[in-house]
C-alpha cells in the first residue's frame, strides 16, 4: 500500500491519517475472534476489569510464542496496510513493535481514557526519540455514543509535555495535565472523533494528543493497536522496566507478509 505525497504531508500537519474500512469484514470477523478466544486464557498479558472478569487489554498478540500469540494478528501488524505504511510514515523498514494490544471497551461500564501522548510514557520505557507511530484498527463500528477515539490536529508539533499520573479514571496511565489540555485545545482545530465502521484504521505520531470517552451504548467496542518503533531507537536501559509486554525487548526487524495473511492464517492448523 503506497502512500501518496498528499497523505505524507497531511500526516506531517495533522499527525495522523484515517483509512474508512482498511481492513474487510472477513478479516475483522477473524480478527475478532481471536480477541474473543485470547481473552478466555490465564495470561499476566491480559488486564481485566476485576479479577476473573473480563479482557479489558489485551497485550502480545502479535508474537509466535506465548498464552496470547495469534496468527491472525501476527499477520496483520506484519500487513503492508499496517507495516507498509507505518515503514513510509517513519521513513524506515527496520521497525519493530514496541507493544500490541487489544483494548476492550465494555458496554455501559468501559470508562474514559483522559488526553494523553504515548511518547508521554515511551519515553520513560528508554526511548529517545519520538519516532513512533501507531495504527489502530477498529473491529467494531466506532461512534462518539460508543467512546470512539479523539485526536487532537497539529499537536504533535509542540513535541512531548511532561506527563502526569492520571488515575481518576479505570484506566490509569501517564496523561497531560489538564489545565495544560484546556490551552492547547484553544489553540489547535477541534479535536477529530475517528468513527466508522468496523475495519476502518487510524495512525497517528506518537505525540499527537488523543482520548477517548465513555461508552454509553450496550456492546462492547473494540480496538487493536499496533505500536511501531524504529529499531535503531529501541530503549536504552531503565530503572524498574516494565514487562516485556508492554516494553518489548524483541527488536528484531518486522518482515512484512502477503496482503491476504489475515485470511491465510485461518487455513493454517492449530
Amino acid at each position: 500500500m503506497e502512500l501518496t505525497a498528499a497523505q505524507g504531508d497531511q500526516y506531517d500537519k495533522d499527525g495522523y491519517l484515517i483509512f474508512p474500512e482498511l481492513f474487510s469484514p472477513d478479516e475483522v470477523a477473524i480478527l475478532r475472534g481471536e480477541v474473543e478466544r485470547v481473552s478466555n486464557v490465564d495470561s499476566k498479558c491480559i488486564v481485566r476489569e476485576e479479577e476473573g472478569g473480563p479482557a479489558k487489554t489485551i497485550f502480545r498478540m502479535h508474537e509466535n510464542d506465548g498464552e496470547t500469540a495469534s496468527r491472525a494478528v501476527r499477520a496483520a501488524a506484519r500487513s503492508p496496510r499496517a507495516l507498509g505504511v507505518a515503514q513510509q510514515l517513519l521513513g524506515d523498514d527496520a521497525l519493530y513493535l514496541h507493544h500490541c494490544k487489544t483494548n476492550v471497551k465494555a458496554a455501559i461500564q468501559g470508562s474514559a481514557w483522559p488526553w494523553h501522548q504515548d511518547f508521554g510514557s515511551w519515553h520513560l520505557d528508554g526511548i529517545a526519540e519520538p519516532q513512533l507511530t501507531t495504527m489502530v484498527v477498529m473491529l467494531d463500528e466506532a461512534t462518539e455514543f460508543n467512546g470512539c477515539l479523539y485526536l487532537l490536529p497539529g499537536s504533535h508539533h509542540e513535541g512531548r509535555h511532561q506527563p502526569h499520573w492520571d488515575d481518576s479514571t479505570a484506566y490509569s496511565l501517564w496523561a497531560v495535565e489538564p489545565a495544560e489540555m484546556r490551552s492547547m485545545i484553544g489553540r489547535y482545530p477541534d479535536p477529530v472523533s475517528v468513527t466508522g465502521k468496523a475495519g476502518t484504521a487510524a495512525i497517528f505520531h506518537c505525540n499527537n494528543l488523543h482520548a477517548s470517552g465513555h461508552n454509553l451504548s450496550a456492546q462492547d467496542r473494540c480496538q487493536m493497536y499496533f505500536c511501531y518503533n524504529r529499531v535503531a531507537n529501541h530503549p536504552t536501559d531503565v530503572e524498574n522496566p516494565r514487562p516485556d509486554y508492554v516494553r518489548s525487548q524483541n527488536w528484531t526487524p518486522l518482515a512484512l507478509e502477503a496482503n491476504d495473511g489475515i485470511l491465510r492464517s485461518k487455513l493454517v492448523p492449530a
